[in-house]
């Protein structure tokens, strides 16, 4: 499924299709290299174009693209029926290390234990990626805990990236039976 956001500030387009490979371009080169880093490792398939007041700053884009990531993975979850539900990874890049749980129980949420030491990494102002994870997590219905550390701003970002990948994979696998991973039947 094909999801579209057009504002004044944006006109974005995603598709999740686990298995293909990535097309990306939000005109912010270093924010592409990590959501290529993040579909690269969860296997998804990203297909993401989006034009954006770049001029004014990143903020409209990088949210409004955490929005339709998010809707796009709330569709890749539907009613939960059949997935593990829960994924977890530890990844490191060199110094950086980042450990990120998901739960695709429907319900959004992010913590967020990240740090960088500078207020830009890339281009990118360093909080635009925790609000990022926080439109994506709200959206989609998810709960993504993160924590990471290191020394080089990059290493962090795209590690976080790169095992949020891995734990979203991990917690969409299918499961030998179509049950809803819920005590409640739903989520």
């Amino acid at each position: 499924m094909e999801y579209k956001r057009t504002t004044n500030e944006t006109n974005i387009t995603v598709r999740i299709r686990p298995g293909t490979d990535s097309e990306i371009n939000t005109g912010i080169p270093f924010f592409d290299h990590m959501l290529n880093s993040f579909s690269v490792h969860g296997d998804l398939g990203l297909f993401l174009l989006a034009e954006g007041d770049l001029k004014v700053d990143f903020h409209h884009t990088i949210e409004d693209c955490g929005i339709l990531v998010g809707d796009a993975i709330k569709g890749l979850i539907a009613d939960g029926r059949g997935i593990e539900r829960f994924g977890e990874a530890i990844i490191p890049m060199d110094e950086a290390l980042a450990t990120i749980a998901v739960d695709c129980g429907g319900r959004g949420y992010l913590v967020w234990h990240a740090r960088f030491s500078n207020s830009k990494v890339g281009e990118i102002e360093t909080d635009l990626i925790e609000h990022f994870f926080f439109s994506l997590a709200t959206h989609a219905g998810i709960t993504i805990n993160i924590d990471a550390y290191g020394r080089n701003d990059h290493h962090i970002c795209e590690v976080i990236f790169k095992a949020f990948g891995r734990a979203l994979k991990s917690s969409l696998k299918r499961k030998e039976n179509n049950t809803v991973m819920s005590t409640k039947g739903v989520f």
